[in-house]
């Protein structure tokens, strides 16, 4: 995708209500769920929390 047209389409979501955000923030995360690389971080971090390791929450990573 262009710069251009991820300008046009960042003016576009921010025409857009609340709702229609909510439903385009929620259709990108399942989207990024579906990825092979989040699935293989998210089995690691399951692993790791069944063998007794633990994580404070200021540690994890947060992406938008």
């Amino acid at each position: 995708m262009s710069t251009t047209e991820m300008l046009q389409l960042k003016q576009q979501l921010s025409r857009f209500t609340e709702r229609e955000r909510r439903e385009v923030a929620a259709y990108l995360h399942r989207l990024k769920q579906s990825s092979p690389a989040w699935q293989k971080e998210m089995t690691k971090r399951m692993s790791e929390m069944d063998s007794g390791k633990k994580f404070k929450l200021p540690t994890t990573r947060v992406r938008a």
